[in-house]
């Protein structure tokens, strides 16, 4: 299917599109990877990946989103955007994720794809803005693919992402996607409402006929204002995903992405390994987008690898994170996490001024950790990949 999916892509994008995809975000992102692992070694630290919430402007109201907007907005300058991503190619990382909120409803985020023409960005967007001007933009740019969040069909979308008419705008944006040979993706957080129909093969043949060349399923959280836990998965549901994903792999000349299990199916946390952290709005470093506390800065003038090699909150972090589970150590022990923010004199960093109480609130969830019922990777090409390119590193003991 691999090589299906190598054909699709080569007859379906612009061939300085699917160039940049594999020279920026493969080749650079493997050398990525490679240096990261050097410097754990070396006792040094700096991620291989960085996401950035570039606003907290959003156009919907998402169930179990950690953003709010705020008046006056908060997003990052251009000048701090640039110099991140300056400091970042330095360490060798050239891969960036672009979320908001709306990343859209930033202007000068097409500035800055257009400044680092050496990076590779995904552009995490709920699709309703991409127009037939925008898309056209993202095809000249060539270094940014949009990946497009569908959160169930017609009357679930409305429900989980509190608009009107949501899925049929951002199927327009896909349709624009497609107009324009982008390399595109979909990502869905699967939850109740929506694993029936996003998990089937039925929605992805559908998404292949849209020229869709990858698709990011997710977990739902129930986080943030509207934490909306009834949406939460089962552990049974959770086994139903993972199965389906491993399954589907074979079948379908699309990539099936998770960042949730290694080759063998163990769980695990991108940001308890340390291949990624995340920068809000405010420049605040996060461990991940939704645990928004922080006691780090972009913003206080000093180098971004001192930052990275000098924060002991991150570093407890990960340490308690990979000693208490191999899961979301949010969703499995809020509580602790909460003591654990508390005692390192972490801030609130969501804007609300409620992160605390929220965590206090929450309730314990069965996440992807279900030791016991791993299902291995049986496709060559998943195994491969997630073995040597992205997860591991010894984290765990």
């Amino acid at each position: 299917m691999i090589t299906k999916l190598g054909r699709r892509m080569m007859s379906e994008t612009d061939k300085r599109l699917l160039a940049k995809f594999i020279f920026n975000f493969g080749w650079k992102g493997m050398r990525a990877v490679r240096r990261f692992r050097k410097r754990i070694r070396r006792g040094e630290y700096f991620p291989a990946f960085l996401f950035l919430s570039v606003t907290n402007k959003c156009n919907l109201n998402c169930q179990g989103c950690w953003v709010t907007f705020t008046n006056p907005a908060q997003q990052l300058t251009p000048e701090t955007m640039d110099r991140i991503i300056s400091q970042s190619k330095r360490q060798g990382t050239y891969f960036f994720g672009i979320l908001g909120g709306e990343p859209l409803m930033h202007h000068g985020i097409f500035d800055l794809i257009h400044n680092h023409p050496d990076c590779y960005f995904l552009l995490f967007t709920n699709g309703t803005l991409i127009t037939d001007e925008t898309a056209k933009k993202m095809h000249q740019l060539g270094n940014v693919s949009p990946l497009v969040s569908i959160e169930g069909r017609e009357v679930v979308s409305d429900q989980r992402r509190g608009g009107s008419q949501v899925y049929n705008r951002t199927m327009n944006g896909l349709y624009h996607c497609r107009n324009h040979n982008l390399i595109t993706g979909v990502a869905t957080s699967v939850c109740k409402s929506n694993i029936n129909d996003l998990a089937s093969e039925t929605f992805i043949q559908e998404l292949i006929e849209l020229k869709v060349h990858y698709l990011w399923y997710y977990i739902y959280r129930p986080v943030g204002p509207n934490p909306s836990p009834e949406l939460a998965l089962s552990p049974e549901e959770v086994l139903a995903l993972r199965r389906f994903m491993v399954d589907i792999r074979k079948k379908v000349p699309l990539l099936v992405v998770d960042s949730y299990w290694d080759h063998h199916g163990r769980a695990m946390c991108p940001a308890a390994v340390g291949m990624a952290h995340h920068i809000g709005p405010k420049g605040d470093i996060e461990p991940c987008p939704p645990i928004q506390f922080a006691r780090d800065n972009v913003g206080n003038g000093k180098n971004l690898y001192d930052i990275f090699n000098d924060s002991r909150f991150l570093e407890r972090f990960r340490t308690l994170v990979c000693r208490t589970t191999r899961g979301c150590i949010l969703m499995e022990h809020p509580a602790l996490l909460e003591k654990i923010m508390r005692e390192e004199g972490a801030r609130d960093s969501s804007g609300r001024g409620t992160g605390f109480n929220e965590l206090r609130a929450m309730t314990r969830r069965p996440s992807h950790h279900l030791p016991g019922k791993e299902i291995p990777e049986t496709y060559w090409f998943y195994r491969f990949a997630k073995k040597h390119w992205f997860f591991g590193f010894g984290a765990y003991g």
